[in-house]
């Protein structure tokens, strides 16, 4: 693989400049990959929202869009269509070499009390179908993009920074408790989703071990829960949770996406990057 310049060539300003580089944020039109996106098109790469939404993603774009910046471009993709992926990345790659993939894009189903397409009495009645949408969104759908991403890494011997969004819940089992109410009513957090963010854990460090030697690194990025108009009686029960007594704002995990993306973390891989609020620490 091409090396780029030498890190101790360069100001610490300099390890974080995109500049230059093309990226594919998956999941990009969703709460934090349009974050995820934003801190790479500031940073100054041409940055492709892919979503399932191609509207959604659509807008995104054009909102990041600015004088100064990176580009920003919408890209519609079936994350589960094996020839979708393919036709995405080839597209994409047709416009020159893919520097960057974060796979941000995931199923976060949420079982509630009361709910028409999920069971509300818990694992013992959890739909097959739920279960088995999260594994081909969350695991094969990162499989597929990021197969494709690297075939085009290998044929034209460049180097690339691939990050994949986990989870706490990968780290340690949901704290059931958060998702009760006072009145009585409860909900839960479904175990696939805990299942198959334990799963890209697992995926990264493979994968950087398959890619050893190479300019091509596998990181992860592990955040806590992110504000997303949740009602004052979970962010309380969350907020309890943490060492920092709150959830996180959704923007305050762009800077440690533009590290792992970035030579600024040149010497990263097979890693897990934790940005909880000290959830796990305790």
């Amino acid at each position: 693989m091409n090396d780029r310049v030498p890190a101790d060539a360069r100001g610490t300003r300099e390890l974080f400049d995109l500049t230059g580089r093309r990226a594919i944020v998956t999941g990009g039109a969703g709460l934090l990959g349009r974050r995820f996106a934003a801190a790479l098109v500031d940073l100054g790469a041409t940055t492709h929202v892919l979503d399932r939404d191609g509207d959604a993603a659509a807008k995104v774009a054009g909102e990041l869009s600015a004088p100064g910046t990176g580009a920003a471009v919408a890209v519609a993709c079936d994350l589960t269509d094996e020839d979708d992926v393919a036709r995405a990345v080839a597209g994409i790659a047709a416009s020159g070499p893919i520097d960057i993939l974060v796979n941000s894009a995931a199923v976060d189903p949420k079982a509630e009390a009361g709910s028409t397409t999920l069971a509300d009495a818990g694992f013992a009645d959890y739909p097959l179908a739920a279960w088995q949408r999260s594994m081909d969104v969350n695991l094969t759908g990162t499989f597929l993009v990021t197969r494709a991403v690297c075939r085009e890494m290998e044929q034209r011997s460049t180097a690339g920074a691939i990050v994949n969004i986990s989870s706490t819940y990968a780290l340690s089992g949901p704290d059931q408790r958060i998702y009760e109410r006072a009145d009585g009513t409860r909900s839960f957090k479904p175990l696939d989703y805990s299942v198959t963010k334990a799963g890209l854990l697992g995926f990264t460090r493979a994968l950087a071990a398959y890619y050893r030697g190479t300019g091509i690194r596998i990181n992860a990025l592990t955040p806590g829960g992110a504000f997303n108009e949740h009602d004052d009686e979970f962010v309380a029960a969350y907020s309890a949770r943490t060492m920092l007594g709150r959830m996180a704002r959704p923007d305050e995990y762009r800077g440690a996406i533009g590290f792992l993306c970035s030579d600024a973390s040149s010497y990263m891989t097979g890693a897990n990057l934790i940005v909880d609020g000290g959830w796990t620490a305790w």
